[in-house]
């Protein structure tokens, strides 16, 4: 008899897993259009592992802000975009990309409504010591205000190079904020250096915090990914660059990290203003709109700039949208590099198609991921791009930080976006589009530099790795569009 009573428990708990796996796979399947190339990944996850697949799904299925922070979002930007509006009304004239990128340029705008601005003047900022030389010399010359947002914040010597500047800007009694996101600087967060800055009288704020609590409501997962520096509302700094050393300690074996970015003089500062302001608000009760009516200088030889700010809730869309609309324009040459490698059904078929059609298309990535999932992945289309003609390179000097597009030496692109899912749909990203030929060739000089220590993946070589490899690769390949 208990036998008997065993068998029917095991059997009913199986045929209500089975039922709570079926709705779990309807629900994936009911998902927005927009959502489902990750649809089958995740039905195959629940399907394989059915209690920790609904676990996963729950935590990181959906993109979730939470209704109340989703609100709150959509009316600070709504107000931030009208007084931006206004000020630019006020003190700009319209701009005239060149040829060929208008439909960049208006794609780009759905991401948070910015125009090119014209008269920026650029410098490209190679290296972690060259970048932490400008940030703190800027920040040395500050005597309106210093506003600061980096994904990771480490206590070493560059953090602490750019915190001295900060503590000596308090001492002039130039206003300081430092926000920094809660996950990917929660180290420094809990650091003495921290509490340092704060007893100067730096504000220092946590972005994106979030409790176990609300898992339910909110993605824990949803990071603020952007860099951005503003000095007086004149100068700015956005790119790959965190503020952490080359040999960067949580990952010292992948080291030295490279990186690019962009030091600006001109109009677009004010764009990088608005986002800054857009996000504090968001953390913080403080409201700065006002700082927005600055207007930076218009340089006579200055460059056409873009800014594009793209998140959750700003229209995220509108980044792969640009890329991919910039590689449909390439003619003879495309040049891309990213460490983390995962794209979209779409990104990938513009980018083999380019290669079809006869650009040379280069692609360059770290040889060693410090993610070895996204590694696998990233490899596991590798002979898709490979049979397109690509060329594929893999960086062997270290970790290729470096997220930047050139197209036709004409066309130029510095983000802090991955070529992947997380950032394209759940992070928030900051990217600067260039739209000048000399500025584009000498990001593409720098990207040759990246190639010198590079190894180029050989595509016999390639087809004929062992099998095991291959099996690897490709499970991880499954589940990219998760990744």
């Amino acid at each position: 008899m208990l036998d008997a009573f065993d068998a029917l428990a095991a059997f009913a708990s199986a045929a209500a897993l089975f039922v709570v796996n079926a709705v779990f796979v309807v629900f994936v399947l009911l998902r927005p259009r927009v959502r489902q190339p990750s649809s089958l990944a995740w039905i195959l996850v629940i399907v394989v592992l059915p209690v920790a697949g609904i676990v996963l799904y729950l935590a990181v299925g959906e993109v979730r802000t939470g209704s109340r922070r989703k609100r709150r979002h959509r009316t600070i930007q709504t107000n931030i975009r009208a007084v931006v509006q206004k000020a630019w009304s006020a003190t700009s004239r319209s701009t005239i990309v060149p040829w060929g990128t208008e439909s960049i340029a208006r794609l780009a705008r759905l991401g948070d409504e910015t125009q090119p601005r014209q008269g920026n003047r650029l410098a490209l900022l190679a290296t972690a010591d060259t970048f932490v030389e400008s940030l703190v010399a800027d920040i040395d010359a500050a005597d309106r205000h210093v506003h600061l947002l980096f994904y990771i914040y480490l206590d070493d010597e560059v953090g602490q190079a750019v915190a001295a500047a900060l503590v000596r800007a308090r001492r002039r009694e130039v206003p300081c904020r430092l926000l920094v996101d809660n996950v990917g600087s929660s180290d420094f967060l809990k650091s003495r250096l921290c509490r340092e800055l704060r007893e100067a009288g730096v504000q220092v704020v946590a972005a994106l915090p979030t409790r176990i609590t609300q898992i339910v409501s909110i993605r824990f997962d949803m990071r603020n990914h952007r860099k951005i520096g503003v000095v007086d509302g004149r100068v700015g700094y956005t790119g790959s660059h965190n503020v952490a050393s080359e040999h960067f300690h949580p990952k010292p074996r992948f080291a030295p990290w490279v990186d690019a970015t962009l030091r600006i003089e001109g109009p677009a500062v004010r764009d990088l203003q608005a986002l800054f302001i857009e996000d504090w608000y968001m953390d913080t009760t403080e409201n700065l709109d006002h700082m927005i009516a600055y207007t930076p200088d218009e340089h006579p030889d200055g460059r056409i700039v873009q800014i594009v700010g793209t998140g959750v809730n700003s229209q995220n869309q509108a980044l792969v949208r640009v890329i991919q609309s910039a590689i449909h324009m390439a003619r003879e040459e495309l040049i891309m590099t990213t460490p983390y490698f995962v794209p979209d059904e779409g990104t990938l078929a513009a980018i083999t198609t380019a290669a079809i059609r006869g650009v040379r298309t280069i692609i360059v990535v770290p040889a060693r991921n410090d993610s070895p999932l996204v590694a696998l992945a990233s490899r596991s289309f590798y002979d898709t791009l490979l049979d397109a003609g690509a060329e594929v390179h893999e960086y062997t000097h270290g970790l290729l930080h470096a997220k930047t597009i050139t197209v036709d030496r004409d066309f130029a692109l510095v983000s802090t976006a991955n070529l992947d899912r997380r950032s394209f749909e759940i992070n928030f990203e900051i990217s600067t589009l260039i739209y000048d030929s000399d500025f584009a060739s000498e990001l593409r000089l720098l990207q040759m530099r990246y190639l010198e220590d590079c190894v180029a993946v050989d595509a016999a070589r390639w087809a004929a790795r062992h099998w095991p490899r291959r099996l690897a690769e490709n499970v991880a390949g499954l589940v990219s569009a998760l990744l």
